[in-house]
């Protein structure tokens, strides 16, 4: 059972921390939102059948409202952000600001009424995680790009990560599928459509030219679906019911540097001395808020980029 448990961690890590630099590569000859809309509609297909054919019951009318509410927020608003942040965003730049969601979700749940008061560790998590933020992304980050298209890519993903949070605060009372599997196919195809719709209304369509999709971003779109949607969420699920989910959320401290090297691997993505300040600090305040909140219960996905990911609470 351990050799199984390390096994799906592994492919956790893989499969999330990927996923940023895929969709970098998607979105080169793709617009943003149709490729994350035909990502979530194969991958809810498929997720949904299989949930289906394997005995979970019809999902009611209400049950799918809420699904199509919690993909807005998780998949369109998160997700989709993401995805289109990634056109003016290096990968591992953009891991390490969704890396601080966890953040959103404590701060959130604490002023929301009812909520939970911060503990000292979480303030204290919180503070640390907004420095490390602003020395990653301070003037001059991304020297020789435009200011104003990083400055909009960044605002972009730090709205993306408080959609991200709010759907996972809404999520935890929802009335949804008591399979996280069938309620992330449900997520999954809602946001597809509703994906779709925001392409349509921002002018996709005429940028849409299937003939100059580029075999990178093909396999970067099939790798998101095959790897990031399927094959990571399934080790997820599979995870939180067999591993201490202590264990299980260290997946939000290993993804946003697996996603740094791979960009600086694969897509020559500069490692500058504010990376290696800023890293440290971002991770250290998710694992500050989070450790103990992770024994009592599990950590929503930030990754699928996110993340289907991210709908799944």
């Amino acid at each position: 059972m351990k050799s199984r448990i390390w096994l799906a961690l592994l492919a956790l890590y893989i499969a999330w921390g990927s996923t940023y630099l895929a969709i970098r590569l998607a979105v080169e000859t793709i617009p943003p939102f149709f490729m994350a809309g035909t990502r979530f509609l194969v991958a809810g297909l498929i997720v949904y059948t299989w949930r289906r054919l394997a005995g979970d019951p019809k999902p009611t009318p209400a049950q799918w409202r809420n699904a199509a509410i919690v993909g807005v927020f998780l998949l369109v608003g998160g997700n989709g952000g993401i995805t289109w942040a990634e056109q003016h965003v290096p990968s591992g730049i953009t891991a390490l600001i969704v890396a601080a969601m966890p953040l959103w979700v404590a701060l959130l749940d604490a002023l929301r009424p009812g909520g939970k008061r911060p503990t000292w560790q979480t303030a204290a998590g919180v503070l640390m995680g907004l420095a490390g933020i602003i020395i990653l992304v301070g003037p001059a980050e991304f020297n020789g790009g435009q200011a104003g298209a990083n400055l909009i890519g960044i605002s972009a993903i730090l709205l993306a990560a408080l959609s991200w949070a709010i759907g996972s605060i809404y999520g935890r009372g929802a009335d949804l599928p008591k399979s996280a599997l069938q309620s992330a196919g449900m997520e999954m195809l809602t946001a597809s459509a509703e994906l779709f719709l925001v392409g349509l209304v921002t002018g996709e369509t005429s940028r849409l030219n299937l003939a100059a999709i580029s075999l990178s971003s093909l396999a970067g779109l099939v790798y998101l679906i095959v790897v990031g949607s399927l094959i990571g969420y399934v080790a997820y699920a599979w995870l939180l019911k067999s591993a201490p989910t202590s264990l299980v959320v260290t997946y939000a401290y290993v993804n946003p540097l697996v996603a740094v090297l791979l960009g600086s691997l694969l897509a020559s993505e500069v490692l500058s001395a504010r990376v290696f300040i800023a890293a440290p600090l971002i991770i250290a305040a998710v694992a500050l808020t989070q450790w103990k909140r992770a024994q009592a219960q599990p950590l929503p996905p930030v990754r699928m980029v996110i993340q289907p990911a991210h709908g799944e609470d």
